[in-house]
C-alpha cells in the first residue's frame, strides 16, 4: 500500500512509480484492446462503416418510476389518474394567474407558482414546459402496459411520452402493447458495474440490465406509415387517428450489410437474420470475449467477431437461442426440485415441474405473501443454501452456486430477493407491492417463492451453457 512506503519520496526509492501513456482513445488507466475495432459495430447512429442493426434504444426513462411503475395494474392507472388530474388542476390555476404573460415570462413564473406536493404529483422539465404552453392531458388507459423493470422484475408501465420523460426510439420497438419483439439489451458504456446482458420481450427501463443505462438492440423495427403522423403533437404515444389507422409495417432489424458481413465468412451455408441475433446473444455472454475485452466494453458498444468456422457460429447461435428461451421464459422454466420448502406447522411442500403443491392449505395468500425475503447469516456469513419468505416459510438445499450467474451487477437470486418484496417510496409514499403481480396478474399467491424456485433453474442452467461456449 501507499502507506507502507511512508511519504511521496518513498515511492521513489521504491521505484513503483510508472509512466502513464494514453492510447489513441485518451485512456489512462484500462486502456482497450486495439484489435475490438477490427470487429462490426452493433449498432452506429453516426453513420460511421457498416453496423448490424439499423436502429437501436435506450430503455424507457420516466424520471417519476413511483408513479408510472407498479406491480398493480389498478394502482398504476389509480396514481397516474390523480396525478394527471392534479396537473390540469394546476395548468387552469396557473393559466388564470398569469393570462397576461407571454411564453418567456410564463416560463420564468412557473417553478415559483407550482404545488410541489411529492404526494400529488412528480414535475419533471418536460411536463413543467407543457404547462407553460397551457396543455392539459387525459388518462389513457392502452398505454398500461407491462415492462421489464429489473432482471426478473415484470411491473405495470402507464408508457406515455407526455409523463415518461424520454422514450427514446422505444415507440419503433415497441410501439404498443400488442406489437411482439425481442430486444437484447446491453451494458451502455460505463464502469461501474462488469458488462452485462439480458433478453427481453417487453418495454425495458433504462436500468434494466446497467445502472449505467440499458442499450436494447431489437429483432423488428416498426414504421410509421405516415411519415407526417410521427412528427404530429401528441397526447400519449399516438394521436387518435381521425381515419381508420393504417397498421404499422414491421421488418427486420438486422440490416442487410450486417447478415452480409458473416454470411461472407461461411460460404454455402445457410444463415438467417435470426440465426445472427441469437449468435450475438450467445456471444456476449461468452467468458472469453468478456474477459479479453472488458475495457472496451467498458467504454464502448459492444463489437461481435466472427468465429472461424460455420461450425463455431452454430455453436454460439444454439447458444443464443438456448439462453434466450431460459431468460425470455423464466416464469415458466421448471422449479429447482432439489430444494425443501418448509411451510407452516413443520409442513414440507412439495416441488413439481408446474410449481408448488401445497395440498388443503389454508389461506395461501397469508402464507405465501413476501414483504422482505433474506438470506440468513451463520456467523456474520450469509447462509446461501438457506431463503427465509416469512414466518411461515423457509427453504433449505438451495445450491450455491445458483448465485454464480451474474446480471446488471449481482447474482440473478439476489434480483428475485431484492423484488419481491413490499416497497414504500419516501418521497410520494407510494407503495409497491410485489405481491399485486402474483395476486392481480397472475392469480398465484405462490408466485414470488415459485419465481426464486425457477431462477435457481434459470441460473444453473445459464451457467451450464456459457461454461460450455467455444473460445
Amino acid at each position: 500500500t501507499v502507506a507502507a512506503f511512508g511519504s511521496i519520496n518513498g515511492l521513489g526509492k521504491g521505484q513503483r512509480w510508472r509512466t502513464l501513456t494514453p492510447d489513441t482513445h485518451g485512456d489512462w488507466l484500462r486502456q482497450r484492446d486495439d484489435r475490438f475495432a477490427q470487429f462490426i459495430a452493433l449498432g452506429d447512429k453516426k453513420g460511421r462503416g457498416a453496423a448490424v442493426f439499423d436502429n437501436f434504444s435506450l430503455g424507457v426513462v420516466t424520471n417519476r418510476d413511483a408513479w408510472c411503475y407498479n406491480a398493480s395494474k389498478a394502482a398504476v392507472t389509480d396514481h397516474m389518474t390523480r396525478m394527471i388530474g392534479f396537473y390540469n388542476r394546476e395548468v387552469d390555476r396557473f393559466d388564470a394567474a398569469h393570462t397576461d404573460l407571454n411564453t418567456r415570462q410564463r416560463a420564468d413564473a412557473v417553478d415559483a407558482f407550482i404545488d410541489t406536493d411529492p404526494t400529488r404529483i412528480s414535475w419533471t422539465h418536460n411536463i413543467k414546459q407543457d404547462l407553460v404552453r397551457d396543455r392539459r392531458f387525459a388518462f389513457e388507459p392502452d398505454c398500461v402496459v407491462q415492462s421489464l423493470y429489473r432482471p426478473f422484475t415484470k411491473q405495470w408501465l402507464y408508457y406515455n411520452r407526455r409523463f415518461n420523460e424520454r422514450v427514446y426510439q422505444m415507440p419503433r420497438i415497441f410501439p404498443d402493447a400488442t406489437a411482439t419483439n425481442l430486444v437484447i439489451c446491453v451494458s451502455a458504456p460505463g464502469e461501474k458495474v462488469p458488462f452485462s446482458t439480458y433478453i427481453a420481450s417487453m418495454v425495458p427501463s433504462l436500468h434494466m440490465v446497467d445502472i449505467e443505462g440499458s442499450q436494447c438492440l431489437p429483432l423488428y423495427l416498426y414504421d410509421d406509415p405516415d411519415p407526417a403522423a410521427a412528427s404530429a403533437p401528441q397526447s400519449g404515444l399516438f394521436d387518435p387517428p381521425a381515419t381508420k389507422p393504417t397498421p404499422r409495417s414491421r421488418r427486420e432489424a438486422i440490416t442487410d450489410a450486417g447478415l452480409a458481413h458473416f454470411t461472407s465468412a461461411y460460404p454455402g451455408e445457410q444463415i438467417t437474420k435470426e440465426d445472427l441475433f441469437y449468435y450475438i446473444y450467445g456471444l456476449l455472454h461468452s467468458p472469453d470475449y468478456r474477459a479479453r475485452y472488458a475495457d472496451n466494453l467498458a467504454k464502448e458498444l459492444p463489437r461481435i467477431p466472427r468465429m472461424g468456422t460455420a461450425a463455431g457460429f452454430r455453436a454460439f447461435a444454439q447458444a443464443g437461442r438456448a439462453l434466450a428461451g431460459l431468460h425470455l421464459n423464466y416464469e415458466t422454466v421448471a422449479p429447482h426440485a432439489g430444494v425443501t420448502v418448509n411451510g407452516p406447522h413443520g409442513k414440507t411442500l412439495s416441488v413439481t415441474p408446474t410449481g408448488i403443491a401445497t395440498g388443503r392449505l389454508a389461506d395461501e395468500a397469508a402464507v405465501f405473501r413476501v414483504e422482505k425475503m433474506k438470506v440468513p447469516k451463520v456467523k456474520g456469513e450469509k447462509d446461501l443454501t438457506r431463503l427465509v419468505c416469512n414466518a411461515h416459510l423457509s427453504v433449505t438445499g438451495i445450491p450455491p452456486e445458483a448465485y454464480d450467474y451474474i446480471v446488471n451487477g449481482k447474482p440473478a437470486l439476489d434480483w428475485v430477493i431484492e423484488r419481491q418484496s413490499v416497497r414504500t417510496d419516501k418521497d410520494s409514499g407510494i407503495v409497491n407491492d410485489a405481491n399485486a403481480w402474483a395476486t392481480e396478474t397472475l392469480h398465484n399467491p405462490r408466485y414470488p417463492l415459485e419465481l426464486f424456485l425457477r431462477v435457481i433453474t434459470v441460473s444453473l442452467e445459464t451457467l451450464k451453457i456459457v461454461r460450455a461456449l467455444p473460445a
